[in-house]
């Protein structure tokens, strides 16, 4: 396990480098890809003392620092796998458990086993020859975010898709290369949110059914100053362990990224 954990995170971390270090200068960048805003200014004043300021550039870089895991969860299989994961604790009953930081783990170390071949090839294409010098940081760039837009469109519905390129005014894409990032990644946010639903529901039905059940009997019996999901909540645990949930639910998950929607 450690020999394959490794690599994948030397992997990721070069793809958030090269992220991080291009996404500013191609900000700065000024006409002809001539030179980039310096990071720090050296000012030395009359008595030989030297000042340090740093520049527009450094505050937009540690901006892009705080808004890249967002962006970067976003653009990953982390949204449906952690609506899922909600819905599940939610249909159960179960308010606090698992706990919140046990549910983000286990989609985060999901969303690393599944985006890792994305990752990997993004590493080897673009991040890779980059640190080695290969190409420049423009072709660098084109060339890692090209498996996380094939990804993206492999879980993207072509009516989101239609409806996105309607709003933002665009004809018809020629190819799925000519989609934009503008109208990718909302489009890619809105097929992942509507298949957690999907998931969701179907998750839902067998608890929902045992709650119905308890409540009727429940009332039959006259009973109805008991609460039904203090009796419920047992056997739709009992049901949860018997069917191996856990395997099951997250086996689903992983495949239903591995062949796509």
């Amino acid at each position: 396990m450690s020999d394959c954990s490794a690599p994948l995170s030397r992997s990721l971390s070069g793809v958030l480098f090269l992220l991080v270090l291009l996404v500013p200068g191609a900000l700065f960048a000024q006409d002809g890809g001539a030179a980039t805003l310096p990071a720090v200014t050296v000012q030395t004043g009359a008595d030989g003392a030297q000042t340090y300021s740093l520049t527009l550039q450094i505050m937009l870089l540690m901006t892009a620092l705080t808004l890249l895991p967002a962006l970067l969860l976003a653009m990953t299989s982390f949204t449906r796998i952690i609506i899922v994961l909600a819905i599940l604790r939610q249909a159960i009953g179960l308010a606090q458990t698992p706990p919140n930081q046990v549910l983000i783990g286990l989609a985060l170390f999901l969303t690393f086993f599944i985006m890792s071949p994305t990752i990997g090839e993004a590493y080897q294409n673009g991040v890779k020859p980059y640190l080695d010098g290969q190409v420049a940081g423009e072709v660098a760039f084109e060339q890692t975010a090209a498996p996380l837009r094939r990804f993206m469109l492999q879980q993207t519905r072509d009516s989101d898709l239609d409806m996105f390129r309607r709003i933002a005014g665009k004809p018809q894409f020629e190819s799925p290369d000519a989609v934009p990032m503008s109208v990718l990644i909302p489009t890619f946010i809105t097929s992942e949110l509507k298949t957690a639903f999907q998931i969701g529901f179907l998750i839902f039905i067998p608890f929902l059914i045992i709650d119905l059940v308890v409540a009727s009997v429940l009332m039959s019996m006259g009973m109805m100053m008991l609460s039904p999901m203090l009796i419920s909540l047992p056997f739709k645990i009992m049901l949860f362990v018997l069917v191996d949930g856990w395997s099951l639910l997250v086996g689903t998950l992983a495949g239903s990224f591995m062949t796509g929607t």
